[in-house]
């Protein structure tokens, strides 16, 4: 970006109270590692002031047109416009086109040459261009998801193999989820990984009608019908592939959910838990109780629900489980896969005559389930479950919602755990440096809040750089993070009088209990993630 005016850029930020002398400071020596940055980018990556505040404050110091862009602000395919070369060569990236005129993302619009260039190109298309800057960070990200997916991805191929090498490329790329989403112009293929969509191929609207014709072939759906449906592909012998489709008011949307099959579970220590063995044991498999994983949807309660029913798991055991659908299949485990015409709480009926052990429900939805899972956990039994709140004290306002009494709630659960995930720090390109003063008094106001002291004494932290392996996010896998709630009898006595949560969670925190926030920042200190994937994640700032 330019910085070429009566005063350094960084002068003048500092002057509008953007960011501090010693921001600016900790950028040069930033750039004297990495010459090549701009400041404006280097203040970015050190989150010295809000992305959003901080381009659009560089934008009037520069006389430019700013943008935060994001690969939800592309209203067109920038392929159409300028080849990946050429973006890539200049920085540049066409986003919106109306009138004739097209808005176009610049990462220094100081390069003469390379506006030029751009302006040029698209005036022989009749087009005008209107130019943006934003940061660096910003243009690398859009462009590496275009280079990193559309070289393996046939988009010119006919549908089948188009579609199987989106599905090819989505395994290798550790994606979750692909979705296929009808726009105004044309068709886009995403991925989420990690927890985030990144873009993998743009199709143009011609191809649509025979993309989905294609997904619905595999899926085995009806072709006719365009109200929601849902399918499953089963041609990929290392995967389970559950279809869901959903007309919008630009066609068909197809999301495809990826499930490895003979994955092995993961220990629990190994997704994050951070108590001992000790604590394990004594918050799971109590006979006459149920324990509920709290979560909101997409955070991994099932994952963890596998990972306790495996640490139990004993040939003594009578463990059964119902699930919606099976995702992993451990051996010793009696596993039922709930279908269309059965429910939980129908199947929870006939496995109570299966002289269980242990039950686990894949989640319990309503009033009914709910009730006949407490039967379950008063009669001999332990049960687990998941139950959607957002976190381990919100349960006990979910199930009274659910119509479920003080009394059953009490007297049954003995144990709450809610979790979030939370993106790993890519270890090949993080970078580390040391806490800004506004990081320290975050953490510091935090432990003051909840009675926690937190040791930062010769801790650094890392910022999320991006490079080939992490898809240029930065990031790479994910890790849990945890509260637990074990109910004794200070809490049942508050369930039982009807008490509101509020008052229960001053009594649990009176009694050990740790909020998500404690874990998240005990992981920041310990290098694996930073304080802005929190963030992102619990609100903090």
């Amino acid at each position: 970006m330019d910085t070429k005016r009566r005063q350094p850029l960084g002068i003048e930020l500092v002057k509008r109270g953007i960011v501090t002398e010693e921001d600016v400071e900790r950028a040069l020596d930033y750039q004297k590692a990495e010459p090549k940055k701009k400041i404006g980018d280097i203040l970015n990556i050190l989150r010295a002031a809000d992305p959003e505040v901080l381009i659009q404050a560089m934008g009037e110091i520069l006389d430019e047109k700013a943008i935060l862009l994001k690969e939800s602000d592309l209203k067109v395919n920038m392929l159409d416009y300028l080849s990946l070369d050429i973006a890539k060569q200049y920085k540049a990236i066409p986003f919106e086109e109306a009138n004739g005129r097209i808005k176009v993302c610049f990462a220094d619009t100081s390069n003469r040459r390379a506006v030029e260039t751009v302006r040029l190109l698209l005036l022989n298309k009749g087009l005008i261009m209107e130019k943006y800057i934003t940061f660096e960070t910003n243009i690398d990200l859009i462009l590496n998801s275009f280079e990193n997916t559309s070289g393996d991805i046939q988009v010119g191929a006919d549908a089948s193999s188009f579609i199987d090498s989106v599905i090819k490329r989505a395994m290798d790329k550790r994606a979750s989820d692909i979705h296929f989403e009808p726009m105004q112009d044309g068709l886009r293929v995403r991925y989420r990984i990690d927890g985030w969509l990144i873009n993998a191929a743009n199709v143009t609207k011609e191809k649509q009608a025979q993309i989905v014709g294609r997904l619905k072939a595999i899926s085995n759906m009806h072709q006719e019908k365009q109200e929601s449906q849902d399918g499953r592909i089963i041609m990929y012998p290392d995967y389970n592939i559950r279809v869901s489709s959903q007309r919008n008011i630009y066609g068909e949307k197809f999301v495809l959910r990826l499930l490895k099959k003979n994955e092995d579970v993961k220990s629990i220590f190994d997704l994050g838990f951070t108590g001992t063995e000790k604590l394990l044991k004594d918050a799971f498999n109590k006979k006459n109780s149920i324990t509920v994983i709290a979560a909101p949807t997409g955070e991994g309660k099932t994952t963890t629900l596998y990972s306790i029913i495996d640490f139990l798991n004993k040939p003594e055991v009578n463990i059964t489980t119902i699930e919606d659908p099976v995702e992993i299949r451990i051996a010793g485990l009696n596993q039922i896969e709930v279908d269309p015409k059965t429910t939980f709480a129908d199947s929870l009926r006939t496995v109570l005559r299966q002289d269980p052990d242990i039950i686990l429900v894949g989640e319990i939805r309503d009033q009914e389930t709910a009730e006949i899972a407490m039967q379950a956990g008063q009669t001999g039994h332990y049960v687990l479950s998941t139950i959607h709140t957002m976190d381990a004290i919100e349960v006990i306002t979910r199930l009274r919602k659910m119509g479920v009494s003080n009394y059953d709630i009490s007297s049954t659960l003995a144990t709450s755990v809610s979790q979030r995930l939370v993106r790993r720090l890519c270890p090949h390109c993080a970078k580390e440096r040391e806490f800004t003063q506004e990081e320290k008094e975050i953490i510091k106001s935090i432990g003051e809040k909840y009675n926690v002291s937190f040791d930062m004494e010769g801790k650094k932290t890392f910022d999320a750089v991006g490079c080939s392996k992490c898809n240029n996010t930065g990031y790479y896998g994910r890790i849990g993070i945890f509260e637990i709630v074990m109910f004794n009898d200070a809490i049942r006595s508050l369930i039982v009088n009807n008490e509101p949560s509020i008052t229960i969670r001053e009594v649990a925190l009176e009694n050990g209990y740790k909020p998500l926030v404690i874990d998240g920042i005990q992981k920041v200190l310990d290098g694996t993630t930073n304080l802005q994937e929190i963030n992102n994640k619990l609100a903090l700032y």
